[in-house]
């Protein structure tokens, strides 16, 4: 049984922390729908409170009517006994003592619905208010959202770019190392053909002033004088 309980309570520890991943990832959402939640249960009190507005306003105008009646009675009753008829003074008075006990019950009644009112108009409107500042805050907490997506999609984007970037150049590098290689060998080929032509020995003569020079015009002209001489 202990193993049991201690694999429920496991499970049910599990359940709590997918509940709890699942709440924060979609924290916004969630504040969004419990703020519409709110607004809809506040225009169902607006409507619940329209009635019992229209309930007061009934009673209003009972009591408006029987304080009449009351007011009509009494004038009545007066000039029964002015005219000496106590027995019809008699039941006017018994008539607006039960005119009298549904203007007290009236009377009760619009001052309860006019106390309930008031009571639900400031709940009402410390409740909108409570509303329109989450609304407010649901702004704040979107705008927040979004630009800490943004940054992270930079920094991401970034790191990412950064790897992308090294990997270009690493590119590039051989690239150029190909290239040089290719340089070089092609270099190396001439130097090569050179040396097995002989140009590098004449060269290296020429350099040290040693076998043929550009002479030729020099001994034409000697040969000239020497004939010119003879």
């Amino acid at each position: 049984m202990s193993i049991l309980r201690k694999l429920f309570t496991a499970i049910r520890g599990g359940a709590r922390e997918m509940g709890e991943s699942i709440a924060d990832q979609n924290g916004v959402r969630i504040f969004e729908q419990e703020i519409k939640d709110a607004e809809g249960k506040i225009e169902k009190a607006k409507r619940d409170l329209t009635a019992v507005m229209a309930q007061e306003m009934q009673a209003a105008r009972k009591v408006e009517s029987l304080t009449a009646d009351v007011q009509k009675h009494e004038n009545f009753a007066a000039q029964a006994l002015d005219k000496g008829d106590e027995a019809l003074a008699m039941d006017i008075a018994n008539k607006m003592v039960e005119l009298q006990g549904e203007l007290d019950i009236q009377t009760k009644a619009q001052e309860s619905f006019a106390a309930h009112v008031t009571r639900l108009k400031g709940m009402i409107k410390q409740s909108t208010k409570t509303i329109a500042d989450m609304q407010r805050q649901l702004v704040m907490v979107k705008t927040t959202e979004s630009v800490q997506k943004a940054t992270t999609a930079i920094t991401d984007n970034y790191a990412s770019g950064s790897s992308k970037l090294l990997t270009a150049k690493e590119s590039l590098d051989r690239i150029k190392q190909r290239q040089q290689d290719l340089d070089d060998r092609l270099a190396a080929g001439d130097q090569l053909k050179s040396d097995l032509a002989g140009n590098d020995l004449e060269s290296r003569l020429q350099a040290a002033g040693i076998g043929s020079t550009n002479s030729g015009a020099q001994d034409i002209l000697a040969k000239l004088k020497a004939k010119k001489a003879g």
